[in-house]
């Protein structure tokens, strides 16, 4: 256990020292909702919106574009860049397990994808009177299961990028149609029916409408839940299967 606390340490430095990584999946999300908050008919009550602001509805969306960020780009980066170093293929030959540099990567990631979270409720919330979630234990469950869809994901495509450069080339190839279901570029609400029964059926398509359904109240629908829990499954498995250690 402390071998893998210093190994999440050292991996968290790391992070910290790409300044683009940490704008993009930390500080972003949060200045896209203040940008979108300073809008003034923004921040009015519609009811084609079902009586909430468009900064409402990106407050969840955020969340989404920052794990998205960090699952499809950031930690396939560094896990095809370690593997093209022979980082892993060193790791397998010593009594640190390689498998342990993934967990501390999964680890790390989830922590910033944490930091980002609390960092936009509490500025929206100062900012924007935007509400805090009502159904706490749906909220996480819906968090983690999201957050755990995407790195599933993420760890597919470090598992096929033949290099650390070429990753989030390949990330960016799921990254844009799972955010166009997440309503990143047109809200959920007003989108066509169609268009949202798809969505239902993506990772953040789903779980944006989970963390809305518990910043409400309400427990999030099991359709969504089980549409996140599959993805953790199948890519989950898929990646397990075809990970390179070199």
């Amino acid at each position: 256990m402390r071998a893998l606390s210093k190994m999440t340490w050292n991996e968290v430095r790391l992070f910290l020292r790409e300044p683009g990584a940490v704008f993009f999946a930390v500080l972003f999300p949060t200045l896209l909702v203040v940008i979108l908050g300073s809008i003034p008919a923004f921040r009015i009550p519609s009811k084609d919106l079902g009586g909430l602001r468009v900064v409402d509805l990106y407050v969840p969306i955020s969340i989404a574009l920052s794990l998205a960020l960090l699952a499809l780009t950031a930690m396939p980066s560094y896990l095809g860049t370690y593997r093209e170093k022979g980082i892993l293929r060193r790791l397998a030959v010593t009594p640190m397990p390689p498998a342990r540099l993934l967990l501390a990567q999964l680890l790390t990631n989830l922590l910033m994808a944490i930091v980002a979270v609390a960092l936009l409720i509490v500025v929206s919330r100062i900012a924007f009177d935007v509400a805090i979630p009502r159904q706490i234990v749906g909220y996480t469950v819906a968090f983690l299961l999201a957050a755990a869809a995407l790195f599933a994901m993420g760890l597919l495509v470090a598992a096929l990028a033949p290099s650390g450069r070429s990753a989030p080339s390949i990330g960016l190839i799921l990254y844009f149609p799972i955010m166009f279901f997440a309503g990143l570029y047109v809200p959920r609400e007003v989108m066509p029916l169609t268009l949202r029964r798809i969505g239902d059926f993506t990772p953040l398509g789903a779980g944006v409408q989970a963390l809305q359904d518990a910043t409400a109240g309400m427990w999030p629908q099991p359709l969504h839940l089980a549409v996140m829990a599959v993805y953790v499954v199948v890519f989950g498995v898929a990646a397990t299967r075809l990970f390179r250690w070199e």
